[in-house]
């Protein structure tokens, strides 16, 4: 049977994809993905035949690799950090229906929830909640309703896609829902360009969270009650006794 294999190449620097990643797409003839993914790794597999798509061409971009496979060519389609985390596996199996001669593997990556985190600190430590200011896809009042309810549980939060053009008060919108059921002093940090040239983080308060410009490039984290700064890092306890 034909092979795709769906591959999470992490933040974008290549010391940080896996070696399961890096094994699966040298064995690949053709590589499929986003413009700006491909961009990312073209250089360190110059023999293979790129075939990329811009930003919304989602479903054209599965087809495509589906019909690459179809044709007997060992195939990978590339998502930035985790295929399976906002990426591509769950329209690529949607898809899968339709080409019954292709067998799919997903080969996860390192989302930026943790790739970010790590920059930061801890700040995921203990129960997180992970959701997406996009409203491409999902309704804003489905947004909200997710955002109060982690809010409410005390979950920390790590926001995926914080801003854009078109959603520039995203974030402030988002920071005013939690300063409802969060302290205005609760420690926060932001993740830019993870695992790129321009990479770097900067932490704040809730409170001047709300007021700071960010991009689809930036990641953001929101502690619980119980984060703190340490050493200028941000940690979120677990519980661990120490003596």
């Amino acid at each position: 049977m034909n092979k795709l294999y769906v591959v999470g190449i992490g933040p974008g620097n290549y010391e940080e994809m896996t070696l399961r990643a890096i094994r699966t797409l040298e064995e690949c003839q053709v590589i499929v993905g986003y413009t700006v993914y491909v961009d990312l790794i073209k250089s360190h597999f110059p023999d293979k035949e790129f075939i990329t798509t811009s930003m919304r061409q989602e479903i054209e971009r599965c087809r495509i690799a589906f019909s690459q496979a179809d044709l007997g060519k060992k195939t990978a389609m590339i998502c930035s950090g985790d295929s399976g985390i906002y990426g591509m596996s769950g329209l690529i199996l949607e898809i899968g229906a339709e080409y019954p001669k292709v067998s799919v593997e997903l080969v996860s990556g390192v989302t930026a929830a943790l790739s970010g985190a790590a920059l930061l600190g801890a700040p995921i430590m203990h129960d997180f909640a992970v959701i997406s200011l996009s409203d491409l896809m999902t309704p804003w009042e489905q947004i909200e309703k997710r955002l109060e309810a982690a809010a409410k549980a005390d979950f920390s939060i790590c926001l995926y896609n914080p801003s854009s053009k078109k959603r520039a008060d995203y974030l402030r919108r988002a920071c005013d829902i939690l300063l409802k059921y969060k302290n205005k002093d609760t420690p926060c940090g932001i993740a830019i360009n993870i695992g790129r040239r321009e990479e770097d983080s900067s932490l704040y308060t809730l409170e001047m969270l709300r007021d700071i410009q960010v991009d689809m490039f930036t990641t953001v984290f929101v502690g619980n009650s119980a984060t703190k700064i340490i050493n200028g890092k941000m940690v979120t306890p677990r519980g661990y006794k120490i003596k």
